[in-house]
């Protein structure tokens, strides 16, 4: 028996469209899963499975809204119209807006709430109400996995981020309650557990990370280096290992868990 064996499972990917969604959604499909792509808008959709057709034709994708729960019920029947099943659910989708982070010249005082709430509302709630809607079909079967995204930034204080930051903090709490209560109520078969990336240069943290005239770190992308023991920032692919591992059945006795993907930063107490 190959216990990383993931053929013709069905793997749902919100946000698919982006960066880390896509690298994600490539990398199962390289692998034999049957890929559905969701995202906001029919053109990221359309793009999204334009490319990833390069590399297998089980993919398809749905425009979706994962913060609007009448959206997300809608794709799923389609979902299990067409598949029949849920097997896995990532819950890619995610981001940050700048009023939510401190700007170097600027305290805690002059944050934008209503930026703050709309990051929380996208990380937290666009990962519990997708967790809960396709969930749902998942503990009908009593089988099922969860996957979501927390961060470095959950674990201890960094600096700045602080609307992403309290989001994914709760993204660890929600992934651990949801596990028990699952396992608790519908048994063995389902499974939700996180990743937890640390640093990772990307569309929306460059300009924090590299200076764009020199091509050199920033101070915080310094700081950074220097707390993170493999001296070296990661790569989009370097978390497609673990999402692999808990997708399968090598995983099966793993719940519950944020999965450290960061280069020993965590592990690192500075000195």
């Amino acid at each position: 028996m190959n216990l990383f064996d993931i053929e013709n499972k069905v793997v749902l990917i919100t946000g698919g469209g982006g960066v880390l969604g896509g690298q994600m959604a490539g990398y199962l499909l390289a692998n034999d899963a049957t890929v559905v792509i969701l995202d906001y808008k029919q053109d990221i959709v359309d793009a999204a499975i334009a490319n990833l057709k390069k590399i297998s034709d089980t993919v398809s994708g749905y425009v979706c809204n994962a913060l609007e729960e009448t959206s997300l019920k809608e794709v799923s029947d389609k979902i299990i119209e067409k598949h029949h099943k849920i097997d896995v659910l990532i819950n890619a989708a995610g981001g940050n807006m700048p009023g939510a982070t401190i700007g170097v010249d600027q305290t805690i005082f002059d944050v934008n709430i209503d930026h703050f709430k709309k990051v929380v509302d996208l990380n937290l709630f666009g990962s519990i109400l997708p967790a809960l809607v396709f969930g749902k079909e998942m503990a009908k079967h009593k089988k099922g996995i969860i996957i979501n995204i927390s961060s470095m930034t959950a674990q201890s204080a960094i600096t700045r981020v602080v609307g992403y930051s309290a989001s994914k903090a709760a993204i660890d709490n929600f992934t651990k309650w949801l596990s028990v209560e699952l396992a608790l109520k519908f048994g063995e078969g389902l499974r939700v557990n996180a990743i937890a990336p640390g640093f990772f240069i990307g569309n929306q943290n460059r300009d924090l990370l590299i200076n764009k005239e020199t091509g050199a770190y920033t101070d915080r992308g310094d700081t950074i280096i220097k707390n993170t023991p493999m001296k070296r920032f990661g790569e989009a692919e370097e978390l497609n290992g673990t999402i692999h591992y808990l997708c399968c059945e090598a995983s099966k006795f793993v719940t519950g868990v944020v999965v450290p993907i960061d280069g020993g930063f965590s592990a690192f107490s500075g000195v």
